[in-house]
């Protein structure tokens, strides 16, 4: 199986939901079937139904989650030395060359991606072209809307 980049903060919160996953929630759903099953007859048991579709969706995410974790290559983004360029992890200042609108974006994995906290995730166009530039240079995403030009003012590693 590939790796996968995660940060190590991603890898932290993968760790707390499979903690959660396995202390609260499979307990909680072990629970709700054995007073479903007290209820009686189960073929017309709808609490008995919606319990296990839970304990299978509740048994597949443990699952997923623990196969991420296996594969993940945990990097923190304190400890990289890349030089200035842009890398997994790097925290990228940049600036709209059309509107001089300036955003802040950290290149993240997949699983931790979230665009209103300013996480992108690494396979995304923008941070594809991003990959690898310094300090003033310039990146050109081919973005849904057109073609978007954004010059690279500041690259971090926290």
């Amino acid at each position: 199986m590939a790796t996968i980049p995660i940060t190590k903060r991603g890898a932290e919160i993968l760790k707390a939901e499979l903690h959660k996953l396995k202390t609260v929630d499979r307990p909680w759903v072990i629970n709700a079937i054995s007073e479903a099953r007290a209820q009686g007859d189960l073929s017309e048991n709808a609490e008995y139904d919606a319990a296990k579709d839970r304990q299978g969706f509740i048994e597949g995410r443990i699952q997923e989650v623990e196969g991420k974790l296996s594969a993940a290559q945990v990097i923190d983004p304190a400890t990289l030395d890349a030089g200035g360029r842009v890398v997994f992890g790097a925290t990228v200042e940049l600036e709209d060359e059309d509107t001089g609108d300036r955003v802040k974006y950290q290149i993240v994995g997949e699983d931790e991606a979230d665009l209103k906290l300013g996480l992108i995730n690494i396979s995304s166009p923008i941070a594809r072209a991003l990959i690898g530039k310094e300090e003033g240079d310039t990146a050109v995403v081919q973005a849904p809307g057109g073609e978007k030009s954004y010059e690279v003012v500041a690259v971090h590693y926290i």
